[in-house]
């Protein structure tokens, strides 16, 4: 079967902040169109049997990158992340700790490797994957994380660093006493398991100050700063 990869894609950063000492914890690497569209309109010029192949590709043009950049000497971490849905050929289509290694002057245990989308996960090769990469030294992550049974469930039998907290459940919280009562409980459960929940798509000072209160301290969002094609932003704290 022919690999059909788009050679006319680049990558974006956006930051991770850390609202406790207004730093930036992580700066995360989206796949993003020569012009800026979105990841998913350039993931539709991939054919379905390359995904595997352009996910690495991805993750290869992000640790360039943030080479280029000087990411390592701002002292914060990088994020990439890896489809889920062709988690079980991770290992052989993605040698990721020795390319990391060769190209990147950027510690292991600065790179965090995060797993989207995990209603659609299968467990046992995602707790798999989590493993080889913790075990190579580098950092992990849940995306995409609500209290549902496959989340649940990962999270009974492996433990990432990070857990991001779904957008569904981040957006509108200041205003519904039902989602701020859900977001507690999330939040008291990845505490219990030393997992370090990161707060995504926060658009409001609203949904902010909401789960700042809640107790959470680490945030990604517009508020803060929109993807930056190419290049390091710097977020903006509200006063």
């Amino acid at each position: 079967m022919a690999v059909t990869i788009p050679h006319d894609f680049t990558i974006a950063f956006q930051p991770i902040v850390n609202l406790a000492d207004k730093s930036t914890m992580a700066h995360e690497a989206l796949v993003r169109g020569p012009k800026g569209e979105p990841g998913a309109t350039v993931l539709l010029s991939v054919s379905p049997y390359s995904r595997c192949e352009f996910d690495e590709v991805c993750r290869r043009a992000a640790f360039r990158l943030a080479e280029k950049l000087q990411l390592a000497q701002t002292g914060t971490k990088l994020l990439v992340n890896f489809l889920p849905t062709y988690i079980d050929r991770i290992s052989e289509c993605s040698p990721d700790a020795e390319f990391a290694l060769e190209t990147y002057s950027l510690a292991l245990d600065r790179i965090i490797f995060e797993c989207r989308d995990a209603k659609w996960l299968d467990t046992d090769r995602a707790i798999h994957t989590f493993r080889v990469y913790r075990s190579s030294g580098f950092l992990t992550s849940l995306d995409n994380f609500g209290p549902t049974a496959p989340s649940l469930e990962l999270l009974s039998q492996f433990q990432p660093d990070f857990v991001k907290l779904s957008v569904s459940m981040v957006r509108g919280v200041d205003s519904d006493v039902t989602k701020q009562r859900v977001a507690a409980h999330a939040l008291r459960y990845l505490r219990n398991l030393d997992i370090q929940p990161i707060g995504v798509g926060v658009e409001t000072v609203g949904e902010l100050e909401t789960l700042r209160d809640l107790g959470l301290q680490l945030f990604q969002g517009c508020l803060f700063a929109r993807p930056a094609v190419e290049r390091l932003a710097t977020p903006r704290f509200p006063s």
